[in-house]
């Protein structure tokens, strides 16, 4: 540090931090290896803040280890190379923002020895899983070919994937690469995507899991798959939402030009947790609410239809969902109005009569009561 001419402005180095190959037993920052990248000409009381909240997130920010794996075999191409990049320039874009990284992304096999993808191209992993002691996720890519024989030729990866999962990782497959996922038994009982060409070898194949044909992404406890060809980027971008919030994830859906939209089937994804209790009239009703929500919808009418007086329904609901009737529908509507701001296509009236809406104060205080901002403001946010 040294002092300037009139004493009030001092100099700080700023460092920045590259990935490290090693992650055994070692901090993901990258401590091996730093680079002075510039020198900030600061006010020294502004400069002790700055270097003070620089150094509490470098010490309680943990990036999250990502594991793409290399399988054995003719892996796609497209899928390891759209994941590596998404992740890795999220972490870009974390950067400008004045933040740290969030994601340490390396290549994981079995050995180091280079792999071949369509006989065209060859791919290396930078790690293998022996080296690796405990990862944050898993990602598992396409590998084309006979599915048994993938599945038995990769079978060093099944044991690690599970002591991972055990030790509190999250796995995601693309594509076909559900067969090696659902091989580690994780699957069983729960819901999976995977090509629709590959469906009927895949119920062969995995009889105990409940195979989805026409979901383009699941996410049950952990365990992450997407449908075919280049949903698997849908996927990406739906795990990017989830460890590095809403606004990386429209940014990233803008860089690759994917419709954010298509995370899923149904548009209403994020009320998943208020669906999992056991009330079936309630399920019902939920399900009612999202698919009709631009109609004229009445507690009287919703009760009516599951047979439930208003007031046990009223309550049931309550119970079961942890919101009112009212509330969820607003919810729903705001949900719906959101994503179709992101997209940017239609006016704030436009959309504001698609979700069911006449009165746009009305639309305007509720949007903005659970969102914090109006329906203007999150255009230009998030537009």
């Amino acid at each position: 540090m040294d002092s300037d001419m009139d004493g009030t402005t001092c100099l700080f180095d700023f460092f920045s931090f590259k990935p490290q190959d090693d992650t055994k037993d070692k901090p993901t920052y990258g401590d091996t290896e730093c680079v002075i990248t510039s020198i900030l000409r600061v006010d020294c009381d502004s400069a002790f803040l700055y270097l003070w909240v620089y150094i509490h997130q470098l010490i309680f920010q943990k990036m999250k280890h990502i594991s793409i794996l290399v399988p054995d075999g003719d892996s796609s191409l497209s899928n390891l190379e759209a994941t590596f990049k998404m992740f890795n320039m999220t972490n870009k874009a974390l950067e400008r923002a004045g933040k740290l990284p969030l994601f340490s992304t390396h290549l994981v096999g079995t050995h180091k020895k280079a792999r071949s993808s369509n006989g065209l191209f060859s791919i290396i992993p930078n790690t293998t899983i022996e080296e690796i002691d405990k990862t944050d996720l898993i990602i598992i890519p396409a590998i084309h070919g006979d599915y048994k024989e993938v599945v038995a030729k990769n079978g060093a990866f099944i044991p690690w994937i599970r002591e991972q999962y055990n030790k509190g990782a999250e796995v995601a497959s693309l594509c076909i690469g559900a067969f090696i996922l659902a091989g580690t038994g994780l699957l069983d009982g729960k819901e999976c995507a995977t090509h629709w060409l590959a469906a009927r070898e895949f119920r062969e194949m995995y009889p105990k899991v409940n195979l989805i044909d026409d979901r383009i992404i699941t996410d049950e406890n952990g365990l992450y798959t997407s449908g075919g060809a280049y949903s698997s980027l849908n996927l990406n971008l739906y795990l990017v939402e989830k460890f590095a919030g809403r606004e990386m994830a429209i940014l990233s859906s803008k860089i690759f030009e994917i419709d954010i939209s298509r995370i899923s089937q149904s548009p209403f994804i994020i009320f998943k947790g208020q669906k999992s209790h056991s009330d079936e009239e309630i399920l019902k009703a939920q399900e009612y609410i999202e698919q009709n929500y631009q109609d004229r919808i009445t507690i009287d009418g919703l009760s009516q239809k599951m047979a439930l007086s208003r007031r046990t329904f009223e309550r049931r609901f309550k119970k079961a969902t942890s919101n009112t009737v009212i509330e969820y529908l607003q919810r729903v509507k705001v949900e719906a109005a959101k994503k179709e701001l992101e997209k940017g296509r239609k006016t704030v009236n436009e959309i504001m009569y698609d979700v069911g809406y006449n009165d746009p104060k009305a639309f305007r205080v509720t949007f903005k009561k659970i969102t914090c901002m109006t329906p203007v403001e999150y255009l230009n946010k998030y537009n």
